[in-house]
């Protein structure tokens, strides 16, 4: 087990590829789950804590109490993911899993203009090419061009989906910096949990969306989301967050919604009109245009270092 988790610490890449991988699949089961979507992000975060508080402890127990300044930055982070949950379930219902999923990883134009202004990462020129292709794919996907475009309202759905993609980066920028003892990842996602599953419920009681007794199989779809898609999926990408550019994480991050398209298609015959797939395309093309700008960096060092 320390084997695998030295191999976890020393491969920031791999560490986040594999949770971005788990998580794809998210957006499938809040559907097959069929709950309403402050109830699917309640448990999703409640029935993840018993195991995180586990890890929490036992990382506690070995090195010590953490700064209180990290604790702060979770428990603000919590109540990001809180409004990222409901604003992504509300997309999902109205243009399907795979295309709320796009949307809401928008965040790869806020990240990096984010930490930019915060953490002094000041992004190159490629993000501000980037910044009109994603918005052009954003335009394709609401359905505003063409006919035929999937969901019961994909307008509406844009805008919860620009919405989530707001609340997802600021969560991804202020978990960054909870996350900044590299060696215990669980407790500040323990923290951000159970913050976001109290905002949850502050949120989801008002609007009559909280069923605390969802039935079955929603029970097994919901501890499936939670154990395996949150404490899973975001352990990996907890450990990896603290060690790599904020711009790389958001990036590597966007294999989720990659995935998320293709499950839609599979497992829930979601079926996006030709426009909204080429709106995909576009802002999987802005995604690239970052990758790049990081891998000519990246090659260029290692010139200059050779020389």
């Amino acid at each position: 087990m320390r084997a695998l988790v030295h191999l976890l610490i020393d491969r920031p890449i791999l560490t986040a590829v594999l949770g971005a991988l788990t998580i794809a699949g998210s957006a499938i089961v809040v559907r097959l789950a069929d709950v309403e979507p402050s109830t699917a992000a309640f448990f999703r975060l409640a029935y993840a804590l018993p195991p995180l508080a586990l890890l929490a402890w036992l990382e506690r127990r070995r090195y010590g109490p953490r700064a209180p300044g990290q604790s702060r930055l979770a428990w603000i982070a919590g109540a990001f993911f809180a409004v990222d949950l409901i604003l992504w379930h509300h997309a999902i219902n109205q243009v399907g899993a795979g295309l709320a999923t796009v949307l809401g990883n928008t965040q790869v134009v806020v990240v990096p203009l984010a930490a930019w202004a915060f953490l002094r990462e000041r992004p190159s020129g490629r993000v501000a090419i980037s910044v009109p292709v994603v918005l052009t794919g954003v335009v394709l996907i609401s359905g505003v061009i063409g006919v035929g475009a999937y969901g019961e309202n994909p307008v509406l759905g844009v805008l919860l989906g620009l919405g989530t993609g707001l609340a997802y980066g600021g969560f991804i920028l202020i978990q960054r910096g909870a996350n900044a003892d590299i060696r215990r990842p669980a407790g500040p996602l323990f923290e951000a949990s159970l913050s976001g599953a109290l905002v949850t419920l502050a949120i989801g009681m008002p609007l009559g969306e909280i069923d605390l007794v969802p039935s079955w199989p929603s029970h097994g779809w919901l501890l499936l989301l939670a154990l395996g898609v949150h404490v899973v999926g975001w352990l990996l990408i907890s450990l990896s967050l603290p060690r790599l550019p904020a711009a790389l994480t958001s990036v590597v991050l966007t294999i989720q919604p990659v995935g998320s398209v293709l499950l839609g298609i599979v497992i829930l015959a979601e079926a996006p009109s030709s426009f909204q797939l080429l709106g995909v395309a576009f802002i999987l093309a802005g995604l690239l245009l970052a990758t790049l700008r990081i891998r000519v960096r990246r090659t260029r060092r290692a010139r200059l270092g050779t020389g």
